[in-house]
């Protein structure tokens, strides 16, 4: 076996495994070894994670698994993703652009975690904002990184609120028309989702994986 052989496919195996560590570890080989991050990416961390969202999907695993999972592949992106800058390269099969962030106020993550990652096996290329991101953020990024879908989550009912306002701002700055805006979290239900005019609403990460494909084919 040649040396990116083993270290693409030893990505896959830390992925499957758990393995944060061992994830971070082959992410750093990749680039000592000078490989292409690309496919360390798209042939290793995206096939890893890829067989993990369908265990999940079948019901062979729970979320603890995916989150841990997830958490394996975040390690090796966080060094694989400024070599991917450098190299000003894009994923072959990209479906889509997203961005999505946990509303300001609230510091859940655990459901949008897991949601950039199953995006992630789906061929899309992700940024998470993160936790407790405010309005001006959510409009910076889209003006800036020019995401097509962006993904608004909110757990708790006290933290709806920041959603509508992320909207009714788009709206004043004139980027509305820019970006599909998708909704999530314990929170949130259809007639808010209507209210406030989002283009749409997942209950669990999987639906929302299906959400974004679908705005992105034109659909509602």
């Amino acid at each position: 076996m040649n040396r990116t052989k083993e270290i693409v496919e030893n990505l896959t195996k830390s992925v499957v495994e758990y393995n944060i560590d061992g994830a971070a570890k082959w992410a750093r080989e990749v680039v000592q070894a000078g490989i292409d991050p690309l496919v360390a990416i798209e042939d290793g961390l995206a096939k890893g994670i890829q067989m993990i969202s369908d265990k999940f999907q079948n019901g062979e695993i729970f979320i603890t698994e995916l989150v841990i999972a997830a958490e394996a592949m975040k390690s090796a992106l966080t060094i694989l993703q400024p070599e991917l800058s450098k190299r000003k390269e894009e994923r072959k099969n990209l479906v889509g652009r997203i961005a999505i962030g946990t509303v300001a106020g609230d510091i859940h993550s655990i459901g949008r975690n897991i949601l950039g990652s199953l995006l992630f096996a789906a061929g899309f290329e992700v940024q998470d904002l993160g936790e407790d991101v405010s309005t001006e953020k959510f409009l910076q990024c889209v003006k800036e990184t020019k995401p097509e879908i962006l993904g608004l989550s909110a757990l708790m009912t006290t933290t709806l609120p920041a959603q509508r306002d992320v909207i009714e701002q788009l709206k004043k700055e004139g980027l509305r028309n820019r970006v599909k805006v998708i909704l999530g979290g314990a929170a949130v239900n259809e007639e808010w989702t209507k209210t406030i005019g989002a283009d749409g609403y997942a209950s669990t990460a999987v639906k929302g994986v299906n959400l974004a494909k679908q705005l992105l084919r034109g659909g509602k």
